[in-house]
């Protein structure tokens, strides 16, 4: 229990005018005694430095104001700043270093709330320490967000819950810092993309239960193919009224996005499969605002069988609608034929899209199964990042990107829900694959990841060093081949990459490249054959080269959550001084 501390005579004190004992600061002011943190709750600017008048307290650095007896702030990006009780004792003047209010869970949680509406990204970052210090689990820092993002926003479902629900997926591979940071990123991205956005209200059900899933699915189908959102959302609200499943819910929606070939670059359906995934965090509580979030980007989605890259020079849309036609089905039990993945591979990779097509179409009929067929997909495109020459525009790093982030959604996708419907995208992923194919001419060399157990695996700062310049992708490959090559643990490197993007003002793809390659390598970790290591090597290495490409940058964003951190953690971010308030 903490004992109550002597701030000194009080005929001084009203001399004086303040005294900052033990870093509370004690203020005579109109014929009362009040003590206050001397710092800025703000950012720790000293309040002695500031000026009190008419019993409102400012600090000169951002000119926040508080009452100088509540603390209560007229300027909320600011916070409250905290008091101490005081008592008057014989003529001396003593304070309680105990705050008279302290900050729980519910009172972080209000402040969160407040930091998205207002989008203040220091007010979020405090808010996210002071939950996550208080052992608040992520999701419910996440769901927070999501229940923002959400409503707030009128046009649905965009990078800012993308960026959220990827950084959820990955917190097993960061540090406390990493994860406070990796939250706070999310939510920050949120809230600049609601501000100003609108409100999105939603619809009812339909009045009546009884429709079966079957036909509430073909109706959904039919109004996303007029794009008919209004319709769509009503139909997708009964469904889920009427108790459909996860998986129902998933067969039905995918269903829809994948009538259509790569739509919106392969956004629709990434965007469909995180919302899936967030919901896996937050729970199913949230399926009305989370899943009808997905339909307003429906409504104008680009389709790209209509493009003219996919019917010129190469017809690609006339086999796609051949194949699908005759099903995406696999033999019957026992009569499954081994499939040479590596070959299979090579072929996505070729400039023989013909055959590519026919040759997916076949493994399958043999036996392998959709996901394993998603998974070489997205191995692919992560080949054409790992093998991204820096001659090409630097734009096409995220036309790479894209095909890769899509293919990985499908893969996700279909380890829920492995329907015929859903394998389509994975042709689709395939030919995006194909038409990415320019991006690696000429193809950029990868660095030679062999058994080597000479040496020691090197200094993980040395690679954040790397990348405190532009441009040094063929330099941050090779550090981390020979990392690897010569045995350095790869959670610490995840970690350590995962720091290289934090630290960073990064855009959205790039918050999609380090989820979507940590995941897809641990997919391969869980395969033995010997295409699994090459798989692993080459997601690590594509991870690293696109992390580097977009590095460094003002990282204005990581200063901020610094800043928080010290704050909560009593850190003096300014030297008292002599100055008078």
């Amino acid at each position: 229990m903490k004992e109550w501390i002597c701030a000194g005579d009080l005929v001084e004190l009203k001399e004086k005018g303040h005294k900052v004992v033990e870093g509370i600061l004690v203020i005579h002011h109109e014929g009362e005694v009040v003590a206050l943190d001397n710092r800025c709750p703000h950012m720790g600017f000293p309040l002695h430095m500031g000026s009190l008048c008419d019993g409102i307290l400012t600090c000169h650095w951002h000119h926040a104001r508080f009452d100088v007896k509540s603390g209560g702030t007229l300027d909320p990006w600011a916070d409250d700043a905290t008091t101490y009780p005081v008592e008057v004792r014989d003529g001396e003047v003593w304070v309680l270093p105990v705050p008279r209010r302290e900050g729980g869970v519910e009172e972080w949680k209000r402040r969160l709330r407040k930091g998205l509406e207002q989008n203040l990204s220091l007010v979020i970052a405090k808010a996210v320490v002071g939950l996550v210090h208080k052992g608040v689990p992520a999701e419910e820092i996440a769901r927070i967000g999501v229940e923002f993002g959400t409503t707030h926003r009128r046009g649905g479902w965009r990078s800012g819950l993308t960026i959220l629900t990827a950084m959820m997926n990955v917190l097993p591979k960061l540090d406390e810092t990493g994860r406070i940071l990796a939250l706070y990123q999310g939510l920050v991205h949120v809230a600049r993309e609601a501000a100003g956005a609108g409100t999105r209200f939603l619809q009812r059900p339909l009045p009546v239960e009884g429709n079966s899933m079957e036909r509430l699915a073909g109706w959904y189908r039919r109004c996303l193919e007029v794009r008919d959102t209004a319709g769509a959302e009503r139909v997708l609200l009964t469904a889920i009224r009427d108790g459909a499943t996860e998986r129902q819910l998933a067969d039905m929606m995918m269903t829809a996005v994948t009538d259509h070939f790569y739509m919106n670059g392969g956004h629709a359906l990434d965007f469909h499969n995180k919302a899936f995934e967030m919901l896996a965090h937050v729970g199913e509580g949230l399926r009305n605002r989370v899943l009808t979030s997905l339909l307003p980007q429906m409504a104008d989605a680009v389709r790209s069988e209509e493009l003219h890259s996919w019917q010129s020079p190469v017809d690609l849309v006339t086999p796609l609608e051949t194949v699908f036609a005759e099903g995406l089905t696999g033999p019957p039990p026992g009569k499954e034929e081994p499939v040479d993945e590596e070959a299979l591979l090579e072929l996505i990779l070729s400039d023989r899209p013909l055959e590519m097509i026919d040759a997916m179409a076949a493994a399958l009929k043999k036996g392998l199964s959709p996901v394993s067929l998603a998974r070489l997909v997205a191995l692919a495109a992560a080949e054409r990042i790992a093998r991204f020459h820096v001659q090409n525009d630097f734009s096409d790093w995220i036309t790479a990107l894209h095909t890769f982030t899509h293919a990985h959604a499908v893969h996700e996708s279909l380890r829920r829900s492995p329907t015929p419907e859903l394998t389509r995208a994975v042709f689709h992923g395939a030919v995006s694959v194909y038409l990415d194919r320019f991006l690696n001419v000429p193809a950029a060399r990868l660095p030679q990841v062999e058994e080597d157990v000479r040496g020691r695996p090197g200094d993980l700062r040395e690679l954040l060093d790397i990348m405190e310049k532009q441009q040094q992708v063929k330099e941050a490959a090779e550090w981390v081949a020979g990392y690897l090559s010569r045995g350095g643990e790869k959670g610490a490197l995840f970690q350590t990459l995962g720091h290289a993007l934090l630290r960073e003002d990064a855009e959205f793809h790039t918050f999609q490249m380090f989820e979507a390659a940590l995941v897809e390598h641990d997919r391969w970790a869980e395969v033995d054959s010997p295409l699994s290591r090459r798989a692993q090597d080459t997601l690590i290495i594509a991870l690293t080269r696109y992390l580097a490409a977009h590095a460094p940058t003002a990282r204005e964003m990581a200063q901020t959550a610094h800043i928080a951190l010290r704050l909560h953690r009593g850190e003096k971010l300014f030297e008292d001084s002599e100055a008078s308030a």
